[in-house]
């Protein structure tokens, strides 16, 4: 195969993997009823006159399937937590015994988890367009190498492994919104 393809090849490779990750990443950010710390990665609270990350100013734990635990380092940062989870609208109350900020993730009623799952195809179809996007820059790149000498025949099968690639990438999303639906469904 010529080199020229090869190598847009690669930059397709590890476009859809970002892809893919990012996808994976968001799914994460979808509470399935289990408590995990991933569910507060989003939070960021106000600290020595920056925005944090909530997990950069505090220890995240689970003390058992539906309790999180958010011991801050420093005591005097517990109310602006406090207020960070209560604006972040992740739908839990937080309880501050004035040394650490306890979570009870309630249990998911049948209709939310239903709407736990739309939002899982949602990202998931997210996923499939970056992918399918990035195999359209991808052939146009593929089309353009023509003018650099490359043969019809080669650019065919370029443009059939970027093929490949993209029924890979979109299946491993597929998977991944099949297992956190799975994942949410699971009573």
């Amino acid at each position: 195969m010529n080199e020229l393809i090869s190598l847009e090849l690669d930059d397709c490779k590890e476009s859809m993997e970002k892809a893919v990750a990012h996808t994976e990443s968001e799914l994460t950010k979808i509470r399935a009823g289990k408590a995990t710390p991933s569910m507060l990665d989003g939070i960021s609270v106000e600290y020595y006159g920056s925005m944090t990350p909530l997990s950069q100013v505090s220890n995240i734990n689970t003390t058992d399937a539906r309790t999180l635990v958010i011991q801050p380092w420093e005591r005097n940062i517990i109310g602006t937590i406090e207020k960070a989870i209560i604006d972040s609208n992740i739908g839990l109350n937080p309880q501050n015994d004035g040394n650490v900020i306890r979570l009870v993730v309630p249990p998911l009623t049948e209709e939310r988890r239903r709407d736990l799952v739309k939002k899982v195809k949602e990202e998931a179809e997210k996923g499939r367009v970056a992918v399918r996007n990035i195999r359209k820059d991808a052939n146009e790149s593929i089309k353009k190498l023509k003018s650099e000498g490359v043969s019809e025949d080669e650019i065919k099968v370029g443009e059939a492994e970027v093929q490949k690639l993209t029924d890979a990438f979109i299946a491993k999303v597929d998977h991944l919104a099949e297992l956190k639906e799975k994942d949410i469904m699971t009573v």
